[in-house]
């Protein structure tokens, strides 16, 4: 049986929510404020489900605790926001917040502003937003890549998480590329697969390393709008062969490779009859083929093969084709 999949509130919301609390208490009380909540559960694979967000405020910055990394506060009016322990800063360019500020995004922040002039009676008052334990919880983002330290980062454009979003996964590799390309790289290293990442990780920099998942067309869409115009693709075989045959995502419910076509294809560049009845993987094929001392001309013939679909779909991106043996 199905179950109904839970949308859930981003940390912008939360913080939001923590921020008008704390406020109110203030703007009450005159005394420093502090609000706490968790961020609600959902169905997205999110690592920040039931994390403790923390907002506080005082008149008084010498009241608050700080992401030791030196930042500089967003102003609005007279309020000053700070990242407190937990939540990153921002410390390289190419985001869509500027480096030295707490990586607060547009949205939650313009929710906060909304907020502060609605309610704070411009007094003049100093903010955090922590997260706690977000210093562990960044670990497991690519926050540290793209130059987000000490942190999560507060994040949300709808308000909303959607379960088990692809658009997430896709925004995120936008995010990386719009880096790569903010820092001046002059190639975008794309990987499908662990084993692909880690190979990439021994020759270049993590900075201009991005894995794609299984979403091959969207990535290099994107760099194409980004006008990142060279790119190393880095995938295992199998990956490689579903390009070749026209898939634009390489995730099994698309569909699965067509060993007859690939077949024919070695058949016609190699010369030589492979027997796809007893081997239904082209790992298999490929141990054929060694035998034959033609296993090296068969990752080149695929290499080729992938380069000819993706330079149809990208003329203007010069690719190349590396699999991983």
């Amino acid at each position: 049986m199905s179950r109904d999949l839970r949308r859930g509130y981003t940390t912008g919301v939360h913080a939001s929510f923590a921020f008008r609390s704390a406020l109110d208490t203030f703007v009450a009380t005159n005394r420093q404020s502090i609000s706490y909540t968790n961020k609600m559960d959902n169905s997205d694979l999110d690592i920040t489900k039931g994390c403790e967000i923390v907002v506080s405020i005082s008149n008084r910055l010498d009241d608050l605790k700080l992401n030791p990394i030196q930042h500089k506060p967003h102003i609005i009016d007279n309020l000053s926001l700070y990242a407190g322990i937990g939540v990153g800063v921002v410390t390289k360019n190419g985001l869509k917040i500027s480096k030295d500020y707490p990586a607060i995004n547009p949205t939650p922040l313009k929710s906060i502003e909304g907020i502060y002039r609605k309610f704070g009676q411009n007094r003049i008052i100093f903010s955090t937003i922590s997260v706690t334990d977000g210093n562990q919880l960044t670990k497991f983002t690519a926050n540290s890549k793209v130059g987000v330290e000490g942190g999560i980062s507060i994040l949300g454009t709808t308000g909303f998480v959607k379960p088990i979003s692809s658009s997430a996964y896709i925004n995120s590799i936008r995010v990386e590329l719009n880096f790569i390309k903010a820092n001046g790289y002059r190639e975008a290293i794309l990987t499908l697969g662990n084993s692909s990442l880690e190979y990439a990780k021994r020759y270049y920099s993590k900075e201009q390393i991005v894995e794609v998942g299984n979403f091959v067309y969207d990535s290099f869409k994107i760099a194409q709008e980004l006008n990142i115009t060279k790119v190393l693709f880095i995938a295992g075989i199998g990956k490689m062969v579903k390009i070749y045959q026209g898939y634009k995502n390489t995730h099994n419910r698309f569909g699965s490779i067509d060993f007859n076509w690939l077949k024919r294809d070695i058949k016609k560049s190699l010369g030589v009859e492979i027997d796809i009845q007893t081997t239904k993987t082209v790992k298999g094929l490929s141990m054929q083929l060694e035998k034959l001392n033609l296993k090296d001309k068969l990752y080149t013939l695929i290499e080729q093969m992938a380069k000819m679909q993706i330079d149809r779909w990208f003329p203007q991106i010069d690719i190349e084709i590396r699999i991983l043996k």
